[in-house]
């Protein structure tokens, strides 16, 4: 993992916690957490184990500081390396449709829901829920996987853009290959 995909990283996730801090809060305190998004997106451009498991620590406990939930810090904790590492895992499996945009929306809105349904599990374990599960699932997790998914097919191609403007990739430079 070099310095260059570290910043690259870490903007993605000030930019997630960013839009997680202003993303107003509803449904008994729960809010669309949109350093997923940021998240998935770091795991696509990025996707090597080192950098899913950094990723995903660093999202979790930053979106457990920033969240609305009560009690929401360690669900938080507990939820980003889950989802993380079984979104790596799909994304590994698609390995053949990676730079496919709906590839990308769809396993944001398959992470999304994961994300939801450990989050919430976890939650339930942890601190309890303010209200039924499936009320919260259909009231917060649902509208954020679609908020989630329009986010990622409107980033994913931007992204792209500038992976190939640059030479922020996992790829040898040619002084390096000599």
């Amino acid at each position: 993992m070099n310095t260059k995909n570290l910043v690259a990283l870490s903007l993605l996730v000030g930019m997630g916690a960013v839009l997680h801090a202003v993303m107003p809060g509803f449904g008994a305190g729960m809010k669309p957490d949109m350093m997923l998004t940021m998240m998935f997106l770091g795991i696509i451009l990025f996707p090597d184990r080192k950098s899913v498991l950094l990723l995903s620590l660093a999202t979790g406990l930053i979106s457990g500081l920033t969240t609305t939930f009560p009690g929401g810090l360690f669900p938080n904790i507990i939820d980003k390396p889950i989802t993380a590492a079984i979104f790596f895992g799909l994304f590994l499996l698609l390995k053949k449709f990676h730079h496919s945009i709906i590839s990308a929306s769809v396993l944001t809105a398959i992470g999304t829901l994961i994300s939801g349904i450990v989050f919430l599990t976890s939650a339930y374990f942890i601190v309890g829920l303010p209200g039924p599960f499936s009320a919260l699932f259909g009231a917060v997790v649902l509208p954020a996987t679609i908020v989630n998914t329009v986010t990622m097919v409107i980033l994913y191609p931007i992204a792209q853009s500038i992976m190939k403007r640059t030479k922020l990739t996992n790829q040898p430079t040619v002084a390096a290959k000599q």
